[in-house]
């Protein structure tokens, strides 16, 4: 009878397990970083009228930012 297995190590990212970082962690937060940047200038750019036709003003900004993680 033959057996054969193969294993593969797990991608525990570029330094192992201890560092906790891995190349798609990186992207991933470079993503959800440029996501905010991008909404925050958007929203800033709106009128305060244009904000509360949308149920918003200048001080909800920072916090519908910090809520796209």
């Amino acid at each position: 009878m033959a057996f054969f297995a193969q294993s593969r190590p797990v991608a525990d990212g570029v330094f192992g397990r201890s560092f906790g970082f891995s190349f798609g962690d990186f992207f991933a937060r470079l993503i959800a970083w440029n996501d905010q940047r991008t909404t925050r200038n958007e929203l800033s750019k709106l009128s305060d009228r244009e904000l509360d036709d949308i149920g918003l003003c200048r001080g909800d900004i920072e916090r519908i930012v910090s809520t796209l993680n």
